[in-house]
C-alpha cells in the first residue's frame, strides 16, 4: 500500500517539524519538512503524525477472556479480536501481550486462561485478523510451584519477546505493605486469622520453590536470548541480583532507590501509563511523574488501560517540560529497542510505517487511527538483535 500524509505535525526522534511522509510497502520511503501539492495525498490539517505504540505489558486481553471473575467468554477468537481493536485504536501497533504463568488465588483458573490466551492468539495471528502487530510477555509468577510446567511448553514459541519474574508473595516488592495487599484481594474477605495463615502459606512457598525456580527460568532464557524483565523491584538488592542474572528491563520498581539502581546499573525503567496519568501509583509505591523528573524513566506500559499511552506522553511533555520527541520515545523507540525491534519505533525512511495520527481535543490527545505496517518477519530480527 502506498500513500503520503500531507500537512502534519510530524514527532521525529529528535525533533518535531510540520511536513509530509511517504510510505510505499509498509516502509517510510521519506519524510520532508513543508507541504506537498500531490492531490490524493491525506491531509492532516496540522494533527500529530506520531510512530506507532510498542506495549511491552498489557493486561488487556485477560479482561476480554475473563470479562468478569469467573466468568470465561465463550469464543476466545472474539477476544482476541476486541483486544486487538481496543490496541490499534489506543495507537498501539506492537503488542506484547502479557499472560501471567501462575498466581497464587487463582488457582487452576490461571492455567486455563494462559491455555486460552496462547492458542487464541496464535490462532488469531494464523487467520490474518489482527490489525497490530501482536507477541507474547509471560509473566512468570516464580514461586509457584507450577510456573515451569506453564512456561517449559511455550518457551520456544516465536512471539515470544519477553519473559518477566514476579513474586507477589505478600511482604515483600509490591506487597511489602500487608494492609494494601489485603485491601487489593478484599475479594477474598480474610479475618484477620485466616489472612495470616494464607500469606503464611505462601511464604512457605515462597522460600520452597522460589530461587529454584527463578534460576531454572533464568537458564531458559539465556539459552534462548529471550529479554527479561524483573517486576517490582524495591531495594538496591533486587537490582543487584537482577545485574547478576543479566535482566536488562525493570518493570515497575516501586521504589525511587530501586529506579536510581537501575539507571546506574543500565537498566531499562518501565512504568505505568496510568500512574501517569493519575498522578500516582495505585498500589501506594512511587510516583511515575516523580521518576520521570529525576531522568528515572525510560518506557511507559499501558498495563491496563490502553490509551494511558498517549495521555501519559503528553503528561510527560507538557506537565514535566520534556521534549515531546524524548516523551513520545517511552512509547515507542525506546520499548521498541528494549526488545530487540530496531526496525520500528520512529518515523524515519527505512522504518517499518507503524503510525498514529493524534488531535489534540479540549486539551486531550485523542488517537484517530493508526496504520500498522505488514508483520513480516520482524520476530527472527527480534530475537537476533535482542
Amino acid at each position: 500500500m502506498n500513500y503520503i500524509i500531507n500537512n502534519a505535525t510530524i514527532v521525529l526522534r529528535d525533533e518535531v517539524i510540520q511536513g509530509s511522509a511517504h510510505v510505499a510497502n509498509g516502509v517510510i520511503q521519506s519524510v520532508d519538512g513543508g507541504n506537498t501539492s500531490v492531490p490524493d495525498a491525506i491531509d492532516f490539517n496540522g494533527d500529530f503524525l506520531l510512530p506507532g505504540f510498542v506495549e511491552l505489558h498489557t493486561d488487556n486481553l485477560e479482561q476480554e477472556i475473563e470479562p468478569r471473575p469467573g466468568v470465561f467468554w465463550p469464543a476466545p477468537l472474539a477476544s482476541v479480536a476486541a483486544h486487538d481493536n481496543q490496541m490499534i485504536g489506543a495507537g498501539i501497533t506492537t503488542v506484547l501481550d502479557a499472560v501471567s504463568l501462575g498466581e497464587y488465588h487463582d488457582g487452576p483458573k490461571r492455567s486455563a486462561i494462559m491455555d486460552m490466551s496462547i492458542k487464541a492468539l496464535k490462532n488469531a495471528r494464523a487467520t490474518g485478523v489482527l490489525k497490530a502487530d501482536h507477541h507474547l510477555h509471560l509473566r512468570c509468577e516464580y514461586p509457584d510451584p507450577k510456573v515451569l510446567d506453564m512456561l517449559e511448553p511455550h518457551v520456544d514459541d516465536p512471539a515470544l519477546l519477553l519473559v518477566s519474574l514476579m513474586d507477589h508473595t505478600p511482604g515483600q516488592r509490591q506487597w511489602r505493605d500487608t494492609a494494601k495487599y489485603r485491601q487489593y484481594y478484599r475479594s477474598q474477605a480474610w479475618n484477620d486469622e485466616e489472612f495470616e495463615r494464607m500469606a503464611e502459606e505462601l511464604r512457605s512457598t515462597q522460600e520452597t520453590h522460589a530461587d529454584k525456580n527463578r534460576a531454572r527460568i533464568i537458564a531458559l532464557c539465556k539459552e534462548r536470548n529471550i529479554p527479561m524483565a524483573g517486576h517490582d523491584d524495591t531495594t538496591v538488592a533486587h537490582i543487584e541480583q537482577a545485574v547478576h542474572e543479566g535482566i536488562g528491563i525493570a518493570e515497575f520498581p516501586t521504589t525511587s532507590e530501586a529506579a536510581r539502581a537501575a539507571r546506574a546499573a543500565g537498566i531499562r525503567i518501565v512504568m505505568g501509563g496510568p500512574n501517569v496519568v493519575r498522578g500516582g501509583s495505585h498500589s501506594g509505591n512511587v510516583s511515575a511523574q516523580e521518576l520521570a523528573a529525576d531522568g528515572l524513566l525510560d518506557i511507559l506500559s499501558s498495563d491496563y488501560v490502553p490509551s494511558s499511552l498517549v495521555a501519559g506522553a503528553f503528561i510527560l511533555h507538557e506537565k514535566l517540560g520534556i521534549p515531546l520527541p524524548d516523551a513520545v520515545a517511552t512509547i515507542s523507540a525506546n520499548p521498541a529497542h528494549a526488545v530487540g525491534l530496531n526496525d520500528r519505533g520512529e518515523i524515519a525512511p527505512g522504518r517499518r510505517a507503524d503510525l498514529v495520527r493524534v488531535r489534540r481535543v479540549d486539551g486531550v490527545p485523542l488517537v484517530l487511527g493508526a496504520w500498522c505496517a505488514d508483520k513480516g518477519k520482524s520476530k527472527a530480527r527480534a530475537r537476533d538483535a535482542a
